[in-house]
């Protein structure tokens, strides 16, 4: 039996959602929210991403509104998420590989989207990222806590970046249905090594006058300077025939 690609990229696109929203419940719990507080947190960061992209486009109703799958969907995972306590290392190791799935499943669809739509290289890009991103960002955001994307070491916004990129240069060569598939494992593959061996971007960088200074101001290491006086000494010995240059080659033969 031959399976559709459409297929297993809605299939993902779901997944993604459900897992989404179980993470939005998963924050609601640790707030100890009652069902209202999971029910929104769950639509938000399963949906949020979607809609707003959908939003910006202004292109008819958001899918996630036309489309019933995708509500039920995030439904589904704030129920889950209602029921049962999911602190467990491999539900969350789960939750966390599928997620990483998703980015780059929503990364290459804003992309695409907005390619469709007329826009540009850099907007279809950034819708990309927006897709990806957006629905934890305001869930973040909503709850009063600092978007996990704006520091941390899966590098979510990154994997987003990439893939969009991916989509768009494969999408040029008319070779939508491999950016699609491409976009989903670079993805993956970049927000797991990220968790794996602790990759982050760099923090902010201070290049004034004043850093160069004190830069300046900082003692040399010991084993450059060390080799400053020995290569000193070597020349003085070999100039001079002093006892340092005998010392050193002693040195050397007992070596």
């Amino acid at each position: 039996m031959e399976i559709e690609p459409r297929a297993v990229f809605d299939a993902v696109d779901l997944l993604g959602v459900i897992t989404n929203g179980i993470l939005g419940g998963v924050v609601a719990r640790h707030l100890k929210l009652d069902l209202v507080g999971f029910t929104i947190l769950a639509i938000i960061s399963g949906l949020g991403g979607g809609m707003l992209r959908d939003t910006l486009l202004q292109q008819g109703f958001p899918v996630a509104l036309s489309n019933p799958a995708y509500l039920t969907t995030a439904l589904a995972g704030a129920l889950i998420a209602y029921l049962l306590p999911l602190d467990q290392r491999w539900t969350q190791r789960g939750l966390f590989f599928v997620d990483t799935l998703s980015v780059g499943c929503w990364a290459a669809t804003g992309t695409i989207k907005g390619l469709a739509a007329g826009l540009g290289w850099m907007p279809s890009i950034l819708l990309g990222v927006v897709t990806a991103v957006g629905g934890g960002m305001i869930r973040d955001v909503a709850v009063g806590r600092l978007p996990a994307i704006f520091g941390g070491n899966t590098l979510y916004a990154t994997s987003a970046l990439i893939a969009s990129i991916e989509m768009y240069l494969l999408a040029q060569l008319g070779q939508h249905t491999v950016g699609m598939a491409g976009a989903i494992v670079l993805s993956a593959a970049i927000s797991l090594a990220a968790r794996k061996f602790g990759w982050s971007l760099p923090g902010p960088a201070n290049l004034s006058p004043k850093a160069f200074k004190r830069l300046a101001r900082l003692p040399r290491p010991k084993r450059l300077a060390r080799k400053k006086r020995d290569g000193s000494g070597r020349a003085a010995g070999q100039g001079g025939g002093s006892s340092i240059g005998q010392e050193g080659s002693n040195e050397e033969g007992a070596a």
